[in-house]
């Protein structure tokens, strides 16, 4: 459960900074309904860009946003269809889009998620604390984002390998930015890099998305309604929702999972991973390149007795994919060889590494349950090709110049070659398993409980309590906004 315990010395110390910066925070059925915002706040968004450091942009952390850079305010729920000419399956594939999000990547939500609980409570002081925002990449992304909304000070730290334009656009928001060694799967690395702070200064609060209940809450309300949206606006008297699949970075996302297996009681929940990695399919180790998302270890916040299946994904795919889709020659192809239509083609764009992954995901998923037209698969893409300009001159640089033959190539191979190797459907003995890896990083390294631990898989109470706190949550931060008065000013 979120700790909702009030500390008012510094709730009070928070509510002056939000009045002093004119700071409104957005509740969680405002982020899933935006219809429920402040016709003021929707006025106000007209004014600003969708990156702009302004705390308006707060009430843009929703998958409604209007698909653009400047001034849009809401409409329908951000997906693309990915058409059978391109999946080579029957089942229709949705995948929700992040690039649309502040900072172009939804994890602007689950940090929001972690940090505002704190804020509403006084557990975090605006005018003192730090906000250690661990990451393999995006999430520390979205919270320095946010920490800057809310003018608190942030901590970014993020694996050395992560692409450039991380970085470079890190220096202009954090407080602080921190390399730690490796590439997307060294996770240890950043966990310590947080104990050595927790140990040697008093300033710092770390919001650790692996075990942050807050990115569960968001997710579970905010992605999974989305999601859910998006079915039922495409969906006909005959289509049934077969799943979701969602490569495992915090876990965050599946948690998105658990909302539609209430809803769509028939549906199953896959997780993916990289195959350099394979830490759920066999508690294997490894580095991979699939950037967003993160191994050798499994997330405390994982719901891992609700998830039907493992998926690993070749590293090899995701990559050679990210060009097939962002070079001329491979668009080209792909309109004029195989037949994909041109404006589904464009919007590809849309698909970061661990976009395009989820995409393989739900194609081995609905290869492995032969679905049918009628069957509807989910997944997200975290962020878009734009974070990733690098990684593509620098696959330019390793295998030449990007032609027609190349595209073929990867069409055949990495796309349409995908097969329903490397998976497992999960009994109850494969979900305890897995679960049981928890020990070794969260009881042996990390300061949780055994107590703990085994509460997570016997009470089943555990997980639907937690997400039901966006209520309680909502109401702390409609009280908030009261205290500070800047809405009812505005």
């Amino acid at each position: 459960m979120i700790n909702l315990e009030k500390n008012n010395e510094k709730l009070q110390h928070n509510i002056q900074v939000a009045r002093e910066h004119k700071i409104v925070l957005p509740t969680f059925a405002q982020m899933k309904n935006p219809d429920l915002v402040p016709e003021k706040i929707k006025e106000g968004l007209k004014k600003v860009g969708l990156w702009d450091v302004d705390p308006l942009n707060l009430f843009r952390i929703t998958w409604h946003n209007e698909p653009t850079m400047q001034g849009g305010t809401y409409g329908g729920v951000n997906f693309l269809e990915i058409p059978s000419s391109l999946s080579g399956v029957k089942a229709k594939i949705i995948i929700m889009i992040g690039k649309w999000f502040p900072t172009g990547c939804h994890k602007v939500g689950a940090s929001y998620g972690c940090l505002v609980p704190r804020l509403v409570t006084g557990q975090f002081d605006a005018t003192y604390n730090k906000a250690v925002w661990p990451s393999t990449g995006n999430y520390c992304r979205g919270g320095a984002f946010n920490s800057k909304l809310l003018s608190c000070d942030s901590i970014a730290i993020l694996p050395a390998e992560m692409s450039k334009e991380r970085f470079d656009w890190l220096s202009k928001i954090a407080g602080e930015v921190i390399a730690t060694p490796g590439c997307e799967s060294n996770v240890k690395e950043i966990f310590d890099k947080t104990w050595e702070l927790r140990n040697t200064r008093d300033d710092v609060i770390i919001f650790n998305q692996f075990e942050e209940m807050g990115n569960c809450v968001w997710h579970y309300q905010v992605t999974g309604n989305a999601i859910a949206e998006a079915y039922e606006s495409i969906k006909t008297p005959t289509s049934r929702f077969a799943g979701a699949c969602f490569t495992s970075g915090s876990a965050g996302t599946m948690s998105a999972g658990d909302l539609l297996k209430e809803k769509y009681p028939y549906s199953k929940l896959a997780v993916g991973e990289a195959l350099q990695c394979p830490t759920l399919l066999e508690n294997g180790f490894g580095g991979h390149r699939i950037e967003g998302i993160g191994d050798k270890h499994v997330p405390w916040i994982h719901n891992v007795r609700n998830t039907d299946m493992v998926i690993a994904i070749d590293d090899e795919d995701s990559q050679n994919l990210l060009r097939l889709f962002n070079c001329e020659e491979g668009k080209k192809y792909l309109k004029e060889v195989v037949g994909v239509p041109a404006e589904t083609v464009e919007k590809l764009s849309l698909l970061g590494i661990s976009g395009i992954a989820n995409m393989l995901c739900c194609i081995k998923f609905a290869k492995y349950y032969e679905l049918t037209e009628d069957d509807v698969v989910a997944t997200v893409a975290t962020d878009s090709a734009i974070m990733y300009t690098s990684r593509i001159d620098e696959l330019n640089e390793q295998q030449g110049a990007y032609d027609m033959l190349t595209a073929a190539r990867d069409y055949s191979e990495h796309l349409h070659g995908v097969r329903t190797d490397s998976m497992l459907e999960l009994s109850y003995q494969d979900r305890k398993r897995i679960h049981n890896l928890k020990y070794y990083t969260w009881v042996e390294q990390q300061g949780k409980t055994y107590e703990e631990i085994n509460q997570q898989w016997y009470d089943t109470h555990y997980w639907t309590d937690m997400h039901a706190q966006a209520d309680e949550l909502d109401k702390l931060i409609n009280e908030f906004n009261d205290a500070t008065g800047v809405l009812a000013n505005m």
